[in-house]
């Protein structure tokens, strides 16, 4: 490894933000993505089906790849889908392949990795605006040239907290930019069925895409961008991130439609939200960020030695998190990120709430 690489690395090492795998081992869960419990999986789902054999343009399509996100239109309400073997995969191949040269992408200064990626790789120009901000995107859209894509997320990971939907939408529509909003958190937890806040807000059929990802409140893998027919078969042609892959199995295909379809949604969505208002209102006088009703509940501290105090009490109780501090926060924010879940028990919240007591 050259000499740059090795000091890259000791930056990470000395300011104590290196990166390192781990196995996740506690015995609460207030820190994955498997918002519904879906991830452990159903007796229903088939496993006994053929391999991926290559990319879908050549020999890995089916018909269980295309049933299934003939399916996913349906459910999600949209003209047509295309799956992805990843979000990160599904984000980077739309935007990289949609903005060309002279077009303008705008993207609210949080969003995620993947989306940033994609813009780096694509030939436009671009420029982020004030989180959920409407009025700064509708200060910034009258400097977009060409083409202009607006990329938002409904649910954002980091803070918990929902874009203004409804506002940027409408701001989108008078300037006749192309929406994009990325719904991975947010679909199997909010909308009917879990169809996401976008279907929620009635707002969906007049979305230029919606990304759905299934690794999170579906506890699987893979993709999907929510599309118009005329847009899927251009991402057939000119997004890399698809056609330079190897497909998913049959098998994955299958168990993607059974937890989108998986007929305990609405109990579970129920059980998650009564977890998270038990939470909420057993600690009213805390600085929260997050929404009220999100999965991701993040809490301030005014100290790092209060934040420390707090993960070190959960730690004790097998609750694992990890602190939030600067720079991935401003200067002088001391956070803390809890995910919830359906399958939490009471007794499993109240033990995390004597540690914030």
């Amino acid at each position: 490894m050259n000499e740059r690489l090795k000091k890259r690395i000791q930056g990470r090492k000395n300011d104590g933000t290196l990166r390192k795998l781990s196995h996740f081992n506690s015995t609460i869960d207030f820190f994955s993505n498997d918002y519904l419990g879906l991830s452990k999986g159903s007796t229903n789902e088939i496993l006994d089906s053929k391999g991926s054999t290559g990319s879908r343009l050549l020999s890995g399509n089916s018909n269980v790849a295309e049933d299934c996100e003939s399916q996913l239109a349906l459910f999600y309400e949209s003209e047509s889908a295309l799956i992805f073997n990843s979000g990160y995969d599904a984000n980077i191949g739309l935007i990289s392949s949609i903005a060309l040269r002279g077009d303008t992408i705008l993207y609210d200064e949080y969003i995620h990795a993947s989306s940033r990626d994609g813009i780096r790789l694509s030939f436009a120009n671009s420029i982020s605006f004030k989180h959920n901000n409407t009025e700064d995107l509708n200060e910034k859209l009258y400097k977009a040239k060409g083409s202009v894509y607006v990329l938002v997320e409904s649910l954002y990971s980091m803070d918990g907290d929902m874009a203004p939907l409804s506002s940027i939408h409408q701001v989108c529509k008078e300037k006749g930019a192309y929406l994009i909003v990325d719904e991975a958190h947010a679909c199997g937890v909010f909308g009917k069925e879990g169809r996401g806040i976008a279907h929620a807000k009635v707002l969906h059929k007049d979305i230029f895409c919606r990304i759905v990802t299934f690794g999170k409140a579906y506890g699987y893998h893979g993709a999907a961008l929510l599309v118009s027919s005329d847009l899927r078969d251009y991402l057939l042609n000119f997004c890399r991130s698809f056609i330079y892959t190897t497909a998913l199995p049959d098998h994955s295909y299958n168990t993607i439609e059974s937890r989108v379809q998986s007929p305990d949604i609405y109990e579970k969505q129920k059980s998650l939200q009564e977890n998270i208002y038990l939470f909420r209102n057993s600690l009213k006088n805390l600085s929260f960020i997050s929404e009220e009703n999100s999965p991701i509940q993040v809490i301030e501290f005014t100290t790092r030695e209060a934040l420390t105090n707090c993960i070190d009490a959960m730690a004790k109780l097998g609750i694992y998190t990890k602190p939030i501090l600067p720079p991935t926060v401003p200067k002088g924010s001391f956070r803390v990120r809890l995910c919830f879940h359906s399958f939490n028990t009471e007794e499993e919240i109240q033990l995390l709430l004597s540690c914030f007591l």
